[in-house]
């Protein structure tokens, strides 16, 4: 198996480089749509704007792999006195992470404006707490790169409470192979996807099964696939390995989760996943998931009858600056690899 480094690295930078908090993917979907298409694949998007991709495989059986490309971001709540902007969160960001942080405000007719979050007491020299206050959305405000000093100024703007506010992921890939971004969960997960897709196409590989792959679009907030668009019988998600407190994961590893928040994965599949990176010498990791769901998670709570399971690459510092390594990511795209083209 020989893992496409330069195309997985290029599509991974493209699609991080394209805002997608939840609720506003549609410029990131129409980007993998257009990789899937240029590859040949058939594919279409639900109502809900997630990304079907259909993979026809030697036998009858169908095997569904998921990945998020929604992101982590913040709305527009309101406005304040002085032209800042109060937000309320999408998704679980760590807060204090943000604190200085670029942003840009994308209305709703068009126009994209540029600012900065920030604390409320955002100055040492004037503030007792600068250093102390507590970072939360009731505690910060996005200070936009516009001469406003009121809230008439900033509706005369045409930003709208509701307005997404995106802030810079800061992607790099380093020479030692570290791969540091915001939203590597789970625009990581995607890239690996898409580079298993074009592996199967540039060599003329038919997997085992038929392949419904799905780029979902609202996981971050808790129902990316509760409806699955696909008959299938068993579904994998890929999503990012957690590292951190009683947790063997490492940012070179492909994680196998076991449970998460939402009970125990299927033990048949799982042990599986493990055997195949047992048996093919790949660095693995099992763990349990304290704080975590994933698109398996949200399909089995909407009354879904299938075997889940859930994989991904080793990502430290979880909802905040995000790192992982090269080795990870080849290590979770040989297990998908071995997953698609064995026969069990």
């Amino acid at each position: 198996m020989n893992f496409p480094n330069g195309y997985f690295k290029e599509t991974l930078l493209k699609i991080l480089s394209i805002d997608s908090p939840s609720g506003y993917t549609a410029k990131v979907v129409d980007k993998l749509q257009s990789y899937v298409s240029d590859m040949g694949f058939e594919n279409y998007l639900t109502n809900k704007g997630n990304l079907v991709v259909n993979v026809t495989g030697k036998s009858s059986k169908t095997v569904g792999i998921s990945a998020h490309v929604d992101t982590l971001g913040l709305v527009v709540r309101g406005y304040k006195s002085d032209g800042t902007l109060s937000f309320s969160q999408v998704g679980g960001a760590i807060m204090p992470t943000l604190d200085g942080e670029y942003c840009k405000i994308y209305t709703r007719w068009g126009r994209v404006f540029t600012g900065t979050i920030l604390s409320n007491s955002p100055s040492s020299h004037v503030y007792d707490d600068a250093s102390e206050l507590e970072r939360n959305a009731k505690n910060m405000h996005v200070k936009l790169d516009e001469e406003v000093k009121s809230e008439d100024d900033v509706k005369e703007l045409g930003i709208l409470p509701g307005d997404f506010i995106c802030y810079d992921p800061k992607a790099m890939i380093t020479d030692t192979g570290f791969i540091k971004s915001r939203f590597l969960d789970d625009k990581l997960s995607v890239a690996i996807i898409l580079a298993l897709l074009k592996y199967l196409k540039d060599n003329n590989i038919t997997p085992e099964h038929n392949i419904c792959v799905v780029f979902s679009t609202y996981e971050e907030v808790g129902h990316g696939l509760s409806h699955l668009p696909c008959k299938i019988d068993e579904f994998l998600a890929v999503d990012m390995g957690c590292i951190g407190d009683d947790l063997t994961c490492t940012e070179y590893d492909v994680s196998i989760c076991a449970k998460d928040s939402s009970g125990p994965y299927d033990y048949a599949l799982t042990t599986r996943l493990i055997n195949l990176a047992k048996d093919s010498a790949l660095s693995y990791a099992v763990d349990i998931y304290p704080r975590y769901g994933s698109d398996v998670s949200a399909a089995r709570y909407a009354g879904h009858d299938v075997r889940g399971a859930l994989i991904g690459p080793g990502v430290a510092s979880s909802h905040g600056m995000e790192r992982s390594h090269m080795k990870a990511v080849e290590n979770a795209w040989k297990l998908l690899c071995l997953y698609l083209t064995s026969k069990e």
